[in-house]
């Protein structure tokens, strides 16, 4: 099945760093979706949504900035572009960094504390339902994960877990603390491309 016209929904995902592949392939699964990775300015402009995969924040922001991205993801996204950042993307997308102060890319209003959850020996899965997502219960992977301390006039909170936001929305804007490209759950990734089909 392809959308309206014919066309395939094109899904960028940064692949300058980080769980990209794994995005990749959950994209594939899904009909009517062409994934593209994404490395330079030209790829940019012709996605419909774009996916900042985990990884580390502090290599990413530098590659994008070296690369000539960040000024055209910024762009793109004030046009109405939906983008979606898990765990590292969570803190590029915000205009808060905790205990730090420079930012990425400044388009969320979300205050976002780094590695929150600890090292990497301290990952760990849960499962919980997240309504607007999915009506059964998902899996949600944390690696060395951020969380949010608090939102913005604006921000609608999807989940929280023991007092802590772990996903939250801004118009086109979409954060989770945790992995769903490391499960086998679509759901997020099929959601995402709901948010991209109401452009």
């Amino acid at each position: 099945m392809q959308t309206e016209g014919g066309r395939m929904i094109k899904i960028g995902v940064l692949a300058l760093q980080g769980s990209v592949i794994e995005h990749i392939n959950m994209l594939k699964r899904i009909e009517d979706v062409e994934p593209i990775e994404v490395k330079r300015r030209k790829e940019l402009e012709i996605i419909d949504g774009l996916i900042l995969p985990g990884g580390e924040s502090t290599a990413q922001g530098k590659i994008i900035s070296e690369f000539g991205l960040k000024e055209i993801i910024i762009k793109r996204a004030k046009e109405g572009m939906p983008i979606w950042g898990t765990c590292c993307g969570m803190i590029l997308l915000a205009k808060h960094i905790v205990n730090q102060d420079y930012t990425h890319l400044n388009l969320m209003d979300i205050y976002v504390r780094r590695n929150a959850y600890g090292s990497q020996i301290d990952s760990f899965r849960t499962r919980m339902f997240i309504p607007k997502i999915s009506e059964d219960e998902i899996t949600l992977v944390f690696i060395r994960a951020p969380y949010i301390e608090r939102v913005g006039e604006g921000v609608e909170i999807l989940a929280e877990l023991n007092g802590k936001i772990i996903a939250a929305e801004q118009e086109n804007l979409l954060a989770t603390s945790f992995h769903p490209e490391l499960t086998d759950d679509l759901s997020f990734h099929r959601y995402f491309v709901s948010k991209i089909k109401k452009i």
